[in-house]
C-alpha cells in the first residue's frame, strides 16, 4: 500500500513538473509571437544575413534560442523561428549548437538587400579580380571579416601560382584596415604576395571608432600569422591592443590617412588605384571598406557648427556639458549611455519614433535603468529643427522646445558607399551570385 501511495505521489510530482514546464514554454512562445507582431516582422526577412531553419529537421529543443546573444530566435509551435531578424549580425552560434544541424547562416533574399554587391562564392564582384569582404558584402561580425579576408588571399594565391606581377605592380591592393583588411594583409605576408593596404582613417578601421570600452562580440577564429583568436568577448581597447602588437611584430605595412578616390581596370588587365596621396597598381583588389560611408546628416540650420559630431571616440573627454544625441539605433543609445556616465553631463536622447524597436536587449535594459535613475532623458517623437551656439531647438510631438546645449552627436547611420561602388563598375543587388551558386549546387547534388 505504501509503495502504491509513493508511486502515485511520484507520478503527481512528475505531472506537476511537466505541466509547469509546458506553461512556461507556452508563455515564452506567446511572448515571442507578440514580439513578432509588435515588430511587424512576421513576413519581412532580415537584411543581408540570417539563420535559415530547416523546420523538417528542427526538434524544438531551444538550444539556438538560449545561445543567441541578440534575441533573434524563439521556439514557436514547437519549432525554432526568427522573431527579430533585423538584430542578426551573423554570429553563427545558433548553427554551431544545433544538435541536428537544422540551422545554417545564409544571405537574405536579394530583393531585401538590393544595395549589396553581387558576389560569387569566392567573394568576387562582377569585375574580375576585384573582391569584397566583411560588412560591405552583407556579413557583419569580426569573425566573418577575418575569415573572408584570409579566404580571398587564398583564392588569389591559388590563381597566381608561381606567376608573379611585374615590377611596379602589387599582387593585391587591400582597401581598408579593419578586421577584413588586416586579415588579408597578414595572409599576404604568409603567402609571400606583394601587397599594399590603404586606410582613409586610422589603423583598425571601423572598430577604432567604436565608443570607448564597447564590447566587441566574436567567436574563436584563425587570424593569419597570429594564430587562434579564442576570446568570445573583449573590449575595443583589448582588440586594438592585439592588432597593434601584431602590426609591430609582423612588420605589417598599412598606409593610413590615404583615401581611395578611384579604381580603374586598364587595358593590360591590372588595376590603377588612385588615392589622395598618389597611385598604386595591382593585379587584384580587395574592398574591405565596411558600410558606414558618409554619415547621414540632419540638414538643418546650425549643423555646420563645430560642436556637431557624428562619432564618439572618447566619452571621458566630455564632462559637465549639456549634450544632445540624435538617433534610435544601438550606436545612438550606446553614445548617450557613455556620455551620461560621465560626471556632470546632462544628456538628452532624441528619437523621431514612438519607441526603440531595433536595439539590443542589453542596451534597452541599460537605457531603462539610466532613465529611471534620472541620468538620461529620452525624448521620443522628437527631432531637432535648429542648432544654435548655446542651445538646440527640438520639435517634440509637434511643439518646439529650446534646450541648453554644448555638443550634439548625430548618430543617424551613414550612407553606404554605393555611389563609389557603381563608379568603379561593381554591380549591386539585382542578382545574388552566391545564392545562385548554392541553388545550382543543390540542383546537381
Amino acid at each position: 500500500m505504501d509503495s502504491t501511495v509513493t508511486m502515485v505521489g511520484f507520478g503527481a510530482l512528475v505531472a506537476l513538473l511537466v505541466l509547469s514546464s509546458v506553461v512556461r514554454m507556452r508563455k515564452r512562445e506567446a511572448a515571442a509571437v507578440a514580439a513578432t507582431k509588435r515588430a511587424g516582422l512576421s513576413t519581412e526577412g532580415p537584411r543581408a544575413q540570417h539563420p535559415h531553419i530547416d523546420v523538417s529537421h528542427c526538434i524544438g529543443c531551444g538550444a539556438c534560442v538560449d545561445v543567441c546573444p541578440e534575441d533573434v530566435l524563439a521556439v514557436i509551435a514547437g519549432k525554432a523561428a526568427i522573431i527579430s531578424a533585423h538584430k542578426c549580425i551573423g554570429h553563427g552560434l545558433c548553427a554551431e549548437i544545433c544538435p541536428v544541424g537544422a540551422i545554417e547562416i545564409v544571405m537574405a533574399n536579394p530583393s531585401i538587400a538590393a544595395d549589396l554587391p553581387r558576389l560569387s562564392p569566392q567573394l568576387e564582384t562582377n569585375v574580375p579580380g576585384m573582391f569584397v569582404v566583411g560588412e560591405l558584402g552583407g556579413l557583419a561580425l569580426i569573425k566573418n571579416a577575418i575569415n573572408q579576408g584570409r579566404e580571398c588571399i587564398d583564392t588569389i594565391a591559388a590563381r597566381v601560382g608561381q606567376r608573379r606581377a611585374p615590377a611596379g605592380v602589387h599582387e593585391v591592393c587591400i582597401v581598408g584596415a579593419g578586421p577584413g583588411g588586416i586579415s588579408a594583409s597578414l595572409r599576404s605576408i604568409e603567402k609571400k604576395l606583394s601587397y599594399v593596404t590603404l586606410e582613409q582613417d586610422e589603423f583598425g578601421g571601423t572598430v577604432a571608432k567604436f565608443p570607448r570600452q564597447k564590447l566587441v562580440m566574436t567567436s574563436p577564429v584563425e587570424l593569419p600569422v597570429y594564430g587562434k583568436f579564442k576570446k568570445l568577448q573583449l573590449s575595443k581597447e583589448d582588440l586594438l591592443k592585439v592588432w597593434r602588437k601584431i602590426h609591430k611584430e609582423t612588420g605589417l605595412a598599412i598606409r593610413t590617412g590615404e583615401k581611395v578616390e578611384k579604381i580603374t581596370k586598364d587595358d593590360d588587365g591590372f588595376f590603377t588605384v588612385s588615392t589622395t596621396r598618389g597611385r598604386h597598381r595591382a593585379r587584384h583588389v580587395i574592398l574591405a571598406l565596411g558600410r558606414r560611408g558618409s554619415p547621414r546628416k540632419l540638414e538643418i540650420p546650425g549643423e555646420e557648427l563645430g560642436k556637431v559630431m557624428y562619432s564618439l571616440l572618447d566619452a571621458e573627454a566630455y564632462e559637465g556639458a549639456h549634450i544632445l544625441v540624435v538617433g534610435g539605433g544601438d550606436s545612438a543609445v550606446e553614445t548617450a549611455l557613455g556620455l551620461a556616465h560621465q560626471r556632470g553631463n546632462t544628456v538628452t536622447l532624441s528619437y523621431r519614433k514612438a519607441e526603440f524597436n531595433r536595439i539590443k536587449e542589453r542596451n534597452s535594459q541599460r537605457l531603462a535603468e539610466y532613465v529611471k535613475a534620472k541620468k538620461l532623458t529620452v525624448a521620443l517623437n522628437s527631432q531637432p529643427v535648429e542648432i544654435r551656439e548655446k542651445s538646440v531647438v527640438l520639435e517634440v510631438a509637434g511643439k518646439r522646445r529650446e534646450l541648453p546645449n554644448d555638443y550634439v552627436w548625430v548618430m543617424a547611420g551613414s550612407l553606404p558607399p554605393n555611389d563609389f561602388l557603381k563608379q568603379i563598375g561593381v554591380q549591386l543587388g539585382s542578382k545574388d551570385l552566391t545564392a545562385e551558386a548554392s541553388a545550382e549546387a543543390r540542383r546537381t547534388a
